[in-house]
């Protein structure tokens, strides 16, 4: 079965022959030696790359174990270019090769090496793409399937698709799985052995009781503001533990080097200024975040706004939370300040959007409780209530655009971004 991420496809495409080594980067098992190995490997060919000029190594596999030498690989890969044309070369988990910044960098000034590598998130960092490659890193960041992606290899009403989506989320292998028990063990073991081993090995944590409290707290508070301090005390409190702000700071950090969690901050729409805390985390997986608390709480509502940032990122857009401070008349004289809330403000470049998630519009007061916030920022920007509802995409009177959650995820140019 194959499965298409022509999103990612093309943007390694796009990158081709750029002289920087391109680095794929992404949450464990999302599919990047998938997207490297088959997908732009079957591209090369389909261009008319001669096989014999693409050099595939999979750190990974025992075979290639004596190629984890860093003298040893640049070797075999200086012994299969025997022209001067193009080569391309794939390397799999090259975190696997000690000194393998000597080894890529090495091939920068080789005119016709063109150089791909994936590596494992315990070792190989977005950071790490920007350090240890002198400058000429280019890192191409990988999701799990969107929604449309997983809608090409799942069969079904569209309103099943999108439970099944937002409950055991877009992970390759949980995905093609049929046994809705089997996904769940699969996502818990996940969790247990491979993402929270990741980041105790890398920052030898010994003591990870709190960092899992941690996860599960950010778990069950998705789209919700939040800073270090208030989950401090939450800890405190509830969980009767002294955990400082500081390690909860550190300790989401992590979460995000290791692409887990996502993280959103606070935007002032009036006065064009980002707002240091609190700020909104969302899981880069629904199916992680589901499996983290045991599939208890899955309100639509908060799946669906998580679903949504998610969409926006792999879209490329730069993502905060937005905040319209108003005032009004009281009375007396007197001016009451309140503060309204925007999901979403979406920046591209100079280009920019603002998105309200929401279930459903079912009544007229709840329409304008929804557009309360959107048809108060002054300025030309498109605006968006994307609702949970098979509902047709219309615009209102005041040129806002209510559109339903699978024209939007199913059509990559639905936003005017």
């Amino acid at each position: 079965m194959e499965i298409k991420r022509d999103i990612h496809l093309n943007r390694i495409i796009a990158r081709m022959g750029n002289g920087m080594i391109k680095v794929v980067t992404g949450l464990r098992r999302c599919g990047k030696s998938y997207l490297l190995f088959t997908l732009f490997r079957n591209y090369l060919l389909s261009i008319g790359v001669d096989e014999q000029h693409i050099i595939k190594v999979d750190l990974e596999d025992r075979r290639n174990a004596l190629l984890r030498d860093p003298d040893a690989l640049l070797a075999h890969i200086d012994s299969r270019m025997t022209d001067k044309q193009k080569y391309y070369i794939l390397l799999d988990e090259v975190q696997l090769v000690t000194e393998f910044e000597d080894v890529l960098n090495s091939y920068l000034k080789i005119p016709n090496a063109d150089v791909y590598v994936t590596g494992s998130n315990a070792k190989f960092l977005s950071k790490d793409v920007i350090t240890k490659f002198r400058g000429r890193g280019d890192e191409i960041h990988i999701t799990p399937l969107s929604f449309q992606e997983f809608s090409t290899v799942k069969s079904g009403d569209r309103e099943a698709l999108l439970n099944e989506y937002l409950t055991f989320g877009g992970l390759p292998q949980a995905v093609i799985m049929n046994d809705e028990q089997q996904k769940a063990e699969y996502l818990n073991s996940l969790f247990a052995h491979t993402y929270i081993s990741d980041i105790k090995e890398r920052y030898s944590i010994q003591k990870d009781d709190d960092l899992e409290e941690l996860i599960s707290l950010i778990a069950s508070n998705i789209g919700c503001l939040t800073n270090p301090s208030k989950l401090e005390n939450c800890f405190r409190s509830v969980k009767k533990s002294n955990l400082s702000k500081d390690t909860i700071k550190t300790y989401l950090d992590l979460l995000q080097d290791a692409f887990l969690i996502e993280k959103s901050v606070r935007y002032d729409i009036k006065g064009n200024k980002y707002i240091d805390t609190p700020s909104k985390y969302y899981f880069t997986d629904l199916g992680l975040r589901n499996a983290r608390i045991n599939f208890r709480q899955t309100e639509f509502t908060h799946l669906l706004e998580n679903a949504i940032y998610n969409e926006l990122r792999l879209r490329g857009l730069s993502v905060d939370v937005g905040q319209l401070s108003i005032t009004r008349d009281a009375g007396d004289g007197r001016r009451l300040r309140s503060t309204l809330e925007v999901d979403f403000v979406c920046n591209q470049g100079y280009k920019r959007c603002y998105i309200q998630s929401a279930y459903a519009l079912p009544t007229n007061e709840k329409m304008e409780q929804e557009l309360n916030s959107l048809s108060r920022i002054n300025d030309n920007f498109p605006k968006y209530i994307v609702v949970g509802t098979p509902t047709p995409t219309y615009q209102t009177q005041k040129g806002i655009t209510i559109m339903n959650i699978y024209d939007f995820l199913m059509n990559n140019d639905s936003l005017s971004v």
